[in-house]
């Protein structure tokens, strides 16, 4: 775990260290507010942060119990169900989905579990194709169809053939990228319905990937997938390639949505359960020194 908190963080750490150089015991409220703008903090929350601190001295300690208070949403309760569970993976193009449901599945079937994916985005050949070569290459199987098929099709075929074949995940990879938001949201609402109706109270999950390298521009576009289909909870992408780390920060208060998991790469194994205490202490480790 910790391994992964300093290669999620390196990039940030090398931000945060341009402007302090050198570790201290503490900061004047200034400084820290200077330290969680590079790693970029959203200014609204960075003000929220430094008003409720009292002092002028922030020690570790000061800094690490409000920095915990803007990820009080991030904890995740699995909700009740019957087999099989279903999940529905939204988020726009180039965000990562596709790896992620790799990762994901290849992290149920370590666990000994039976999964099954579904091509949802039938909107893109590319999305079809690679999610195909992932299900080759893990030994998966998957229900796919053409470009231009009905998606939500797709999601009942998959959902049924789990349900025939006893398998206990679903994982439904969408469109993330119509011609308007409009059509995008019908789309998504349809799944949602078609899921319900192929396996009462499916989809159980529905997760947005966020791309980390966006950093807080992705507040606005995680606020629009929830309102039109409601999300679950959160995977950000691509954290150990930007500087933004502090963004979970802003993203995590902004939504008050649990994180369950930060991928760190491409590999199936690189993504890793968010972990509120390892991240924020990573962080603070950057910036103090030991006492």
């Amino acid at each position: 775990m910790f391994g992964f908190i300093k290669r999620s963080l390196s990039k940030t750490a090398e931000a945060i260290k341009s402007i302090v150089p050198k570790k201290k015991l503490s900061f004047t409220k200034e400084e820290i507010e200077e330290i969680l703008l590079e790693a970029d903090v959203e200014y609204g929350l960075v003000e929220i942060i430094l008003n409720e601190i009292y002092q002028n001295k922030v020690t570790r300690d000061i800094l690490r119990s409000k920095l915990l208070a803007t990820l009080a949403h991030t904890t995740y309760e699995e909700p009740k169900f019957t087999a099989p569970f279903v999940e529905l993976i939204v988020g726009v193009n180039g965000a990562g989905k596709t790896t992620t449901i790799s990762k994901l599945a290849a992290r149920y079937k370590s666990e000994g579990k039976k999964v099954i994916l579904g091509a949802g985005d039938t909107f893109r050949a590319a999305a079809i194709e690679q999610l195909t070569l992932w299900a080759k290459k893990l030994d998966i199987p998957i229900i796919a169809s053409k470009q231009g098929h009905d998606s939500s099709a797709v999601a009942y075929d998959t959902i049924d053939s789990a349900k025939s074949k006893g398998f206990d995940h679903v994982i439904i990879d969408t469109a993330g990228r119509l011609h308007t938001q409009t059509n995008l949201a019908n789309e998504l609402k349809k799944i949602h319905r078609i899921c319900d109706k192929a396996h009462s109270g499916a989809p159980h999950r529905t997760i947005l990937i966020i791309d980390g390298t966006q950093g807080n521009s992705a507040i606005a576009q995680a606020k629009a997938f929830n309102e039109m289909v409601g999300i679950d909870g959160i995977i950000i992408t691509k954290l150990d390639g930007t500087a933004k780390g502090g963004s979970v920060f802003s993203i995590a208060y902004a939504l008050e949505l649990p994180i369950l998991y930060v991928g760190t790469g491409e590999q199936p194994e690189n993504l890793t359960p968010f972990d509120k205490y390892e991240f924020v202490d990573g962080l603070l480790d950057v910036i103090y020194t030991e006492e």
